[in-house]
């Protein structure tokens, strides 16, 4: 490194997007509190999730990390956990068969509830308050005493993610994730949807082939990868004395992890070379995510590769390109031409979602179609420039939402009031996500077997 890190080195740099607790003596005793308590998650697994990523860097494995936009406390329940671990494991079920490749599987959850945001006031009918930022920060209710920023509000997030945590081990390891359970994990509202028949198809070529497979002796009781799967939890670092009082020295390695999530990623807000964030995550050893919008310059990623990526590590760097669907072609050639030209190795993912935000009748959206013709244009750049796309990172819900306009069921304008509950953004439902992970899933086969071609001609 080029000076010396500590866990609370950040805190001498400039900083963005952070709460003005009126308490500060009461902050400190959080956070202390916070540094004695059990890690969430293990270095071991965060060292885990890195080896897995370094497949994904050499095209030998995709990236599919998604959740939530904010998780809430008030809608803390197993069902919504297990709806949302549902569609996940359809999503992967449907780009690992069409791949051919491993899924790495990340969630945005455990842990996401803090959230940037573009003005520190919010206005409603002439009235101004501070905006909402997670409930790990204030309330989400628009009066003076939810806006305020409460210490206590991290206890309670360490709590949640404990919890969720749990269940979602239980659901990974315990039997639910059985390929033999692949017909079961379709939503009720999805079943009778284009994305649902699809799904069905799909799952009756993976029944066929257990069955050959059980033929040959070759079962789920006996090979746990049939049964059972890894899946990883990821989130925004925005609060960094959270981060900084979940932080941990691992006794086997002696460096430092935050154990709040495997994965932690940086915002397009917050990625400034000299500014905390940047400081805080250099410091860890987890996976890192870097959030590229239309404002990064090339020079400008290959200075913040070298900060966080020093050792030029596979696995330690996913890049989140988030640009808009009518702005890829302008600004992701440039970014991945400098990359390759270093040599530097990372993993390329596409956030669709937050460059697509709009305005509709009075609510935040994502037109799917936006999203569809981001992803869309992120592979064919890669495979224009003859770089490998290896990831997709989304907000969405296992809930039968309408917060996305479009998608099979054509959700209108007129629709987003019927079932919007987003704390925060826009989210895809379980039929648009699906209908998402099909199309990459084509896209992947695509790349798969012109590569193929290739060979062959080579050859």
């Amino acid at each position: 490194m080029a000076d010396k890190w500590t866990p609370d080195s950040w805190r001498s740099k400039p900083i963005l997007q952070v709460p003005n607790y009126p308490d500060q003596e009461k902050l400190e005793i959080v956070e202390k509190r916070l540094s004695t308590f059990p890690p969430l998650v293990f270095a071991g697994e965060a060292r885990s999730l890195k080896s897995h990523l370094a497949d994904v860097c050499e095209g030998n494995g995709f990236l599919l990390q998604g959740g939530d936009c904010a998780e809430a406390f008030a809608e803390h329940e197993a069902d919504n956990i297990r709806d949302f671990f549902r569609v996940f494991l359809q999503m992967a079920a449907v780009l690992t068969f069409g791949g051919s490749k491993p899924v790495v599987k990340v969630g945005r959850i455990a842990g996401q509830f803090a959230k940037p945001r573009s003005s520190d006031i919010e206005k409603k009918d002439g009235v101004e308050l501070p905006s909402y930022r997670g409930d790990i920060i204030n309330g989400i209710g628009f009066d003076e005493e939810s806006r305020i920023p409460d210490p206590e509000r991290q206890i309670m997030a360490y709590r949640q993610s404990a919890a969720t945590l749990n269940l979602l081990r239980a659901f990974a390891q315990g039997g639910y994730a059985n390929l033999e359970n692949v017909h079961q994990w379709t939503m009720g509202f999805v079943a009778d949807s284009p994305q649902g028949a699809r799904y069905s198809e799909l799952a009756d070529r993976i029944s066929e082939t257990m069955k050959f497979m059980a033929s040959i002796g070759i079962t789920a009781e006996h090979h746990s990868k049939l049964r059972e799967t890894e899946f990883f939890t990821s989130h925004e670092a925005l609060l960094l004395g959270y981060e900084q009082a979940m932080t941990r020295t691992d006794s086997m390695s002696g460096d430092y992890y935050t154990t709040s999530g495997h994965m932690i990623w940086i915002g397009d807000r917050t990625r400034q070379l000299d500014h905390a964030h940047i400081e805080f995550c250099r410091g860890v050893k987890n996976p890192i995510g870097l959030k590229c919008g239309p404002s990064l310059e090339a020079d400008d990623l290959l200075r913040l590769i070298d900060r966080l990526n020093p050792e030029n590590e596979a696995g330690r760097l996913t890049l989140i390109a988030r640009f808009g669907h009518d702005k890829v072609e302008q600004h992701l050639p440039q970014l991945i031409r400098a990359v390759e030209k270093e040599g530097k190795k990372v993993v390329w993912s596409c956030d669709p979602m937050h460059g697509n935000t709009i305005s509709a009748g009075g609510f935040k959206t994502r037109p799917f179609d936006r999203v569809l013709g981001e992803v869309q244009s992120f592979f064919d750049v890669h495979r224009a420039e003859g770089t490998y796309a290896g990831g997709m990172h989304v907000e969405m819900t296992g809930k039968n939402v309408t917060e996305c306009m479009g998608g099979a069921k054509a959700i209108t304008e007129a629709d987003l009031q019927d079932r919007y509950h987003t704390h925060c953004d826009p989210r895809l439902n379980a039929d648009q996500a699906l209908e998402l992970s099909f199309l990459v899933a084509e896209l992947l086969k695509k790349d798969r077997d012109s590569n193929t071609s290739k060979v062959a001609v080579n050859g």
